[in-house]
């Protein structure tokens, strides 16, 4: 399920696409779609397999359009192995929260991102965030592989990107639906996916990601701006092309 919106990301044919901390490689498989050029980045290298042969299989069936390519490639967000202005678009999806330095990483967005391309960068909200620190240690322990570090305000975020000459440009909330979720999750245990009301709710989001009935589509949109689990900003590098 992408978080981020594509038409408020502009991206175009052409565009050179780099997704930090692809993860899985959502984003990195919609920017493929779209026609970019596309770098799934992250750290994990198991990851990263899984995601390149997802790229090469697109590419194979024709899913991914003519002049369309992509590449998954391992690197840290704190030293990103790539030039000045090297991408024209720059996905951030739930990645700065784990990211010890985050000034750094952002700092080296913005060095990649070239003069007026877009960033969009996602974080959990503040509010639902909060929620989930006070059910469960674990969940934002540093010790736990993929603990959150921090919890971001808005204003917060704001000032990070605005320092590293980045002018936020739009925002939203993602994910009304997520939240209660993380909330059950971290009330019964971070670590217990198997738990079956978390069963239960992860096969209503199953059902919501695949056949997008409308009861949630509507449920969704109400509960986005109210308790949305992301928040959602998009800036522009300062300077021209």
């Amino acid at each position: 399920m992408l978080t981020v919106d594509y038409r408020r990301l502009g991206l175009r044919r052409g565009d050179r696409v780099l997704d930090m901390g692809a993860g899985a490689g959502r984003h990195a498989f919609e920017s493929l779609r779209r026609g970019g050029v596309v770098v799934a980045l992250d750290v994990d290298r198991a990851e990263l397999k899984d995601v390149a042969a997802v790229i090469e299989a697109m590419s194979a069936t024709g899913e991914a359009p003519a002049g369309a390519d992509g590449a998954a490639v391992s690197g840290s967000g704190l030293a990103l192995p790539f030039p000045d202005g090297a991408f024209d678009r720059i996905v951030a999806a739930e990645v700065l929260e784990h990211v010890e330095n985050d000034r750094r990483a952002i700092s080296e967005l913005a060095r990649v991102l070239r003069p007026g391309g877009v960033l969009a960068v996602t974080v959990p909200r503040w509010f639902p965030e909060l929620v989930n620190w006070a059910l469960d240690d674990d969940y934002h322990a540093p010790a736990v592989p993929g603990g959150h570090l921090r919890i971001y305000r808005e204003a917060a975020l704001r000032e990070r990107l605005g320092s590293a000459g980045l002018r936020v440009v739009g925002r939203h909330h993602a994910h009304g639906l997520h939240s209660p979720y993380w909330w059950l999750r971290c009330a019964v245990g971070v670590d217990n996916d198997q738990h079956p009301l978390v069963r239960a709710y992860h096969q209503v989001l199953v059902w919501d990601l695949v056949q997008h009935p409308w009861p949630l589509q509507v449920a969704e949109r109400v509960l986005q701006p109210l308790i949305g689990k992301s928040l959602v900003l998009y800036a522009v590098r300062e300077g021209s092309r």
